[in-house]
């Protein structure tokens, strides 16, 4: 039994989040132990829930960054990975994958290397993130639903940035631990 307040609204407006989806609720090796509203998994009870990050870069090496707008409750006006959404409940890692890297970016990627999986915990929220890398050089179609837009990004600008509340925490502590410390 998990005592977290739930929030119960309904989302109707295209920038918000939708309160009302349904995440699994994970142990730390990805078995489903259960489920919770998004809104319950963001108020600060901390269930583990699981969400897919990609690391899109082009073939000169560096990395594709999305904005997040700042309507967004977490971390609203920052860089982040190419690619960060949730796995829904009933959804498999690769079927979440496939799913947010369309919505985000507009493209398919058949290709990309697992990187790993590990949990971050901020103030509000623990998930259980799986990591994944491509090299990609086409067209790239930020969601303008989802996004507030989108770049690619030097090692150096990175690094520059780390520590500067420009990136997000979580984006910063994956850098770093799967492409090298600053």
């Amino acid at each position: 039994m998990y005592l977290c307040k739930p929030i119960f609204h309904t989302t109707t407006t295209m920038n918000c989040d939708n309160d009302n989806e349904l995440f699994p609720i994970v142990d730390e090796d990805g078995n489903v132990l259960g489920r919770i509203l998004r809104g319950e998994a963001h108020n600060g009870c901390k269930v583990l829930h699981p969400v897919v990050h990609l690391h899109l870069f082009n073939s000169k090496g560096e990395l594709y960054l999305q904005r997040r707008p700042d309507w967004k409750p977490i971390q609203p006006g920052k860089w982040d990975t190419a690619v960060g959404g949730h796995i829904s409940y009933g959804e498999t890692v690769e079927q979440a994958f496939k799913r947010e890297v369309m919505e985000e970016l507009g493209i398919s990627v058949s290709d990309a290397t697992p990187l790993g999986h590990y949990v971050f915990e901020s103030k509000v929220e623990k998930e259980l993130v799986y990591a994944f890398k491509t090299i990609y050089d086409g067209k790239i179609t930020p969601s303008t639903d989802e996004l507030d837009g989108g770049r690619f990004w030097t090692r150096q600008e990175i690094l520059d940035a780390i520590g500067h509340d420009i990136l997000t925490p979580n984006f910063e502590s994956e850098y770093l631990r799967f492409f090298g410390q600053k």
